[in-house]
């Protein structure tokens, strides 16, 4: 492999793993989860979250020419399908008008430079010009947004009022990835693999294919061990970590234990992280819908869960995870073996153990565990029950469903 196709498998991830830093955040010392959030901060670190991409666009436009693909190939409609969310709040009366009355293309690429141009595609940063009477859109890179940002759906199906923290899963970065022409047959097909709603942010490392979940990066606030495999106590790991090695941003980061070691320069991450956490911290879990769980059943289930479940082992509140005490062996958890075959996620880690989930707003964003392979809440107790020997009724497991919904 030739050092630039070599530079471009290696990097190819970062869309996919879509900024983690949102969800990467707190630490033990110096600034941690459980500090108030300063409200001018909060403000700056939205900004960061939702447009800033730390200058990524040098890989996204100037190595894998993504603005070319967007420009020439990827109309609003195809956008939407591969699960990229349009700001509604970011339209004017006048395009809102033209999308309804259908004078405004859907399939045509250049409203996709229109949508950029008003900043309305979220996770996606574009520079639009006018050149000989046309607009070009000459340069686009990726924020936070992207992956950890979703929209309510209030003006149509994958537009409209933003929720950020709420994961995409619609998303599927491994599919947009592989439009680019800077990639080999090969490695398209490992990114058109991993599916909606997927990345996997360790294989621009070590060139092992487990798509994970794009987790939520909501309700952290006074939670440690952020990640999936609590790599990192301070936001300064996670937020480096993703902003260098995955959107591909300027920066450095490196990690002895991975032994990943990026250097990137200008330093234009660093500044960004006090703020960037402030708002992090500051998204709480979406509280579940009226009428979306029975309270009855749910108060029985809370019973269960503290109780014969043993669930409160770990998940115990009022964060619902034991995080800030401890991480647990591959061993200890129900989410291994990995589906097909794949090599432990753990083992590809720093710590090569699991953290345990925080389970507020657990009722938003299925598929569960880290690798997504149970579809439903009713399929997560069944593989506790099952994995754990807990000998659970029917009626007591689905008691502990509604409690889980009402979380």
């Amino acid at each position: 492999m030739t050092r630039n196709v070599r530079a471009v498998a290696w990097s190819a991830t970062a869309l996919a793993v879509c900024n983690l830093s949102a969800l990467f955040v707190g630490c033990r010392g110096g600034t941690t989860g459980l500090q108030a959030p300063v409200p001018g901060r909060v403000a700056e670190g939205k900004e960061t979250f939702r447009f800033d991409t730390f200058g990524d666009e040098t890989f996204w436009t100037d190595t894998l020419r993504m603005h070319e693909v967007i420009e020439t190939a990827v109309d609003p409609t195809t956008a939407l399908s591969v699960g990229l969310k349009v700001d509604a709040d970011a339209l004017p009366p006048a395009v809102v008008q033209g999308i309804q009355n259908g004078s405004i293309s859907l399939t045509s690429p250049a409203t996709t430079l229109a949508l950029l141009k008003l900043n309305a595609v979220v996770g996606l940063k574009g520079t639009v010009e006018t050149i000989n009477g046309k607009d070009r859109l000459t340069r686009v890179g990726i924020t936070c947004a992207l992956c950890h940002s979703t929209v309510n759906n209030s003006f149509a199906k994958g537009i409209g009022q933003r929720r950020d923290g709420w994961p995409n899963r619609d998303l599927n970065p491994g599919a947009i990835i592989a439009l680019s022409a800077a990639l080999t047959a090969g490695q398209k097909t490992v990114y058109n693999s991993w599916g909606p709603g997927k990345y996997d942010p360790r294989y621009n490392f070590d060139g092992k294919n487990g798509p994970q979940v794009i987790p939520p990066a909501y309700g952290l606030a006074g939670i440690h061990r952020i990640t999936a495999t609590g790599d990192g106590d301070q936001v300064e790991y996670w937020n480096r970590y993703v902003g260098v090695t995955q959107m591909h941003g300027h920066g450095s980061f490196s990690d002895s234990r991975t032994r990943v070691s990026v250097q990137n320069p200008p330093d234009m991450i660093s500044s960004k992280l006090a703020a960037l956490q402030a708002y992090q911290l500051s998204i709480e879990a979406p509280a579940p819908t009226a009428g979306s769980f029975d309270p009855i059943a749910a108060g029985r289930g809370k019973e269960v869960f503290d109780g014969p479940g043993k669930c409160a082992t770990c998940h115990a509140a009022p964060l619902f995870t034991d995080a800030n005490q401890r991480l647990h062996s591959p061993a200890e958890v129900v989410s291994e073996p990995e589906p097909n075959g794949v090599p432990s996620y753990a083992s590809r880690s720093a710590t090569k153990m699991y953290r345990t989930s925080p389970l507020k707003g657990i009722w938003q964003h299925p598929p569960y565990f880290h690798n997504g392979i149970a579809p439903t809440l009713v399929a997560v107790v069944d593989r506790y029950n099952t994995r754990k020997g807990l000998n659970l009724t029917a009626r007591q497991k689905a008691d502990l469903v509604q409690y889980l919904k009402s979380l």
